[in-house]
């Protein structure tokens, strides 16, 4: 069948688009928590929460497609994974949940608001570690048996699964710390200017540490990106990774307000490259193809027409809320 109407295929690529718009446009934020101790109380804390008032709340949009696209098209690979990652997942959502009622409680309760902005700051470095050892976690393979997890309570942590989350909350640190580059003026900027360039060489150094890691878990890995004559396509990766590297720093050194945001974004697009090359086309590594684990096609049919009006539809009003509040932010609150 023609890759076109392989609805398991397509589905794949839907899934996979929800989750990357979550990591872009959740991470900025989740970012922006991930530094909040570092920056000074009153005006740059405000004007930091104020880039990401207008926003936050749509951005984790993407997650709930995510996951409830895995769960629908995917429910063999949903079981698995989440028996499998249950933890990680469990404490990434009441991460999420915790920082969301922080966010809120902090300008309406200013008298405790030292301890509201600490569990906005805790809220997202749980989240976003969460998030990186869940995909450690998968990426190093899930014990399957019949169709159902066959591991452990433990298994999904390891010194890969930690590697992988600390090189995340890296990631997301530096995707915040650039987006009030872009959004913000005067101290603050500065401020995340110096934060980009110390971020930027840790999420770099994380990306080399785990994609040299990688081949390492299994041979199928090395296969994938060694083997002769696919490595003269995979190469291309890690090559796009340097010119992508040596242009954020050149954008930094120039003072550019977009630009290390779209390149901290196109390192974020190159990783997921990455997976796709290491993974494509097992949805539980080196267990469970998207094929063995899809649907039934008239429910992926279903499904498929659903999610043509409704992706354009949530693409449409979070283009148009970014459009409303673009610009420069300053630090009154919103309320």
């Amino acid at each position: 069948m023609a890759i076109a109407f392989d609805l398991p295929t397509v589905w794949a690529f839907i899934i996979t688009f929800a989750i990357f718009a979550y990591v872009v446009m959740d991470g900025f934020d989740l970012g922006i928590g991930i530094l909040f101790p570092f920056f000074a109380e009153g005006q740059e804390r405000n004007s930091a929460m104020n880039s990401i008032a207008p926003v936050w709340d749509g951005n984790e949009t993407w997650l709930v497609l995510g996951g409830g696209g895995l769960m629908a098209a995917f429910p063999i690979a949903y079981g698995i994974i989440l028996s499998a990652l249950y933890t990680p997942i469990i404490a990434m959502l009441l991460a999420l949940i915790f920082r969301g009622v922080a966010f809120e409680f902090r300008w309406r309760e200013p008298r405790h608001r030292k301890y509201w902005d600490a569990g906005f700051a805790l809220g997202s470095v749980v989240a976003a570690l969460a998030q990186g050892i869940t995909l450690g976690a998968l990426l190093q393979g899930i014990a399957v048996r019949d169709n159902a997890y066959a591991g452990g309570w433990w298994d999904w942590l390891s010194p890969f699964s930690v590697l992988a989350g600390v090189s995340l909350v890296c990631g997301y640190a530096l995707l915040g710390a650039t987006w009030l580059i872009m959004k913000s003026e005067g101290t603050l900027q500065n401020h995340c200017h110096r934060l980009a360039l110390r971020l930027g060489i840790a999420t770099i150094a994380g990306i080399a540490a785990v994609s040299a890691a990688t081949p390492l878990l299994s041979n199928d890995y090395a296969t994938r990106w060694f083997a002769w004559p696919q490595v003269m396509f995979t190469a291309q990766v890690p090559l796009l990774v340097a010119i992508a590297s040596v242009a954020f720093f050149f954008a930094l050194r120039h003072k550019h307000d977009h630009w290390p945001f779209l390149i901290a974004l196109a390192l974020f697009a190159l990783g997921l490259a990455g997976l796709g090359v290491s993974l494509y086309p097992y949805v539980v590594p080196r267990a469970v193809t998207i094929w063995d684990a899809a649907a039934p096609a008239a429910s992926l049919e279903f499904m498929l027409a659903g999610a043509a009006i409704m992706v354009p539809i949530i693409l449409a009003y979070t283009g148009y809320a970014y459009w409303v509040f673009r610009g420069k932010t300053g630090h009154e609150g919103y309320h």
